[in-house]
Parts: structure tokens; sequence; C-alpha cells
């Protein structure tokens, strides 16, 4: 039974995530603000976390960074009633899997659950990708450019593994969204184009390997 924690300060908000995630299977615990969810996260281990933003005493930015420190690999999903682009790009740069803006379909917020809960408790391929001096260790799920390490969230991870997988072969946006995403998107999809935007930045001169299929996609090509 996966272990979710619940940070918001709304009582209401609460309860309702916990009644579906009590009925998807899940063992719930909460949280009223940042403050108390980094406290819970210092003696206990949750599976995943639904944080969100604008809370009292500590944000959910700040409660994020705070919590990776003892839990680098602990995957968070942000809620919010801030929409814009500069606060989605944020939760991801500080690596975030997800981010959910308020109001929000229980529904959907389960499968993201159970999208990013899937990813995490299966074992990666014990192979490593390498072209020139970019390696993907799928083990160790980490990315090297010239040796060095690069950092990235791990939905930017996910996204370039999906297209180096498909090396060569024209994926479109729905493929993306549905596999690396692991749910039925639907809504606008921005979410993939700051991923991507996020992704190329943090690849550098290899994000020449990204091809942008005008009206249809992307395809990784090694070639370029």
């Amino acid at each position: 039974m996966a272990k979710v924690l619940i940070v918001d300060d709304e009582q209401k908000i609460r309860e309702m995530i916990r009644k579906y995630a009590e009925y998807e299977g899940f063992e719930v615990f909460e949280a009223k603000d940042g403050l108390e969810a980094v406290q819970l996260c210092k003696d206990n281990h949750y599976d995943i976390v639904l944080m969100d933003v604008m809370m009292p005493n500590l944000d959910g930015f700040s409660a994020v960074k705070e919590i990776k420190k003892m839990h680098p690999n602990l995957p968070f999903i942000m809620l919010s009633a801030l929409g814009e682009e500069y606060d989605r790009v944020h939760g991801f740069d500080i690596g975030v899997d997800d981010y959910v803006v308020k109001p929000f379909f229980s529904k959907e917020l389960m499968m993201r659950i159970h999208a990013i809960l899937k990813r995490t408790q299966t074992e990666g391929d014990h192979d490593i990708f390498q072209l020139d001096g970019l390696q993907i260790d799928y083990s160790a799920r980490t990315v090297k450019m010239n040796g060095e390490r690069v950092q990235l969230s791990p939905k930017e991870y996910d996204l370039l593994v999906y297209l180096v997988k498909n090396i060569g072969i024209a994926v479109t946006r729905e493929q993306i969204l549905e596999n690396v995403w692991g749910y039925d998107f639907f809504g606008d999809d921005r979410t993939l184009d700051t991923h991507m935007k996020l992704l190329r930045k943090n690849l550098g001169d290899y994000s020449k390997y990204i091809v942008t299929l005008r009206g249809v996609g992307y395809r990784f090509e090694k070639d370029n």
C-alpha cells in the first residue's frame, strides 16, 4: 500500500483528496503547511507527496527544497491555483514530477499519482545509452554530458529517455503525453512545451539531437 502525504492548508481539499486516495487503496497522511510536512518527512517515509504552493509558515516550493535534501528521489505533485508558466517552470526546475492547477478533477489527480508511482517503483533497464559525449545510465537514472552529471527533473529525464528509446522515429505530442505522463492527457499541452524547453536548455549543445516536427511532434535524431 503506497503512502501518500497531502500537504494543503485547506482542510476541505485535504478531505476531498483523502476520500479518493483511500478509495484507490492508498494509505493517506496529512499536513496543514510546509513546516509540518518537512517535520513529518524527517521521521517518516512516503511514496509520493501532494504539495500545495501557497501556504502559511512555509510555502510549497520551499518545503519541496527542504524535503529533497532528505529524500532526493521522493516524487512530488504540486497543487496550485497559480497556472502561470513561471510557476510551472520553477516547480519543475526544483525537481517536482507534475503540476496540477486548481480546481482539478480528482480522477485525473489519481491517474497522475498512479503513473508516477508506476515509474518510480519499477526498476530501470540495466544498460547505458551513449551518443558522443551524451550518456544515459538507465539503472541509475542519471545523465552525463562529457563526463559531467546533468541535473534533470524526473519528467525531463523520462521525456529524454522516451525520445532516445524511439530514436529515429517521429513521435507525436499525444504519444509523448500518454507514454511519459502515463495517462490520457486532457487540457492544454503547455506542460509538454515547458518540459521540452527545460530539457533542451539542460542538454546544451546536445539538444541538437531533438528535432521538432512542426504539426506532428518530435524525433531524436543521432545524425544531427
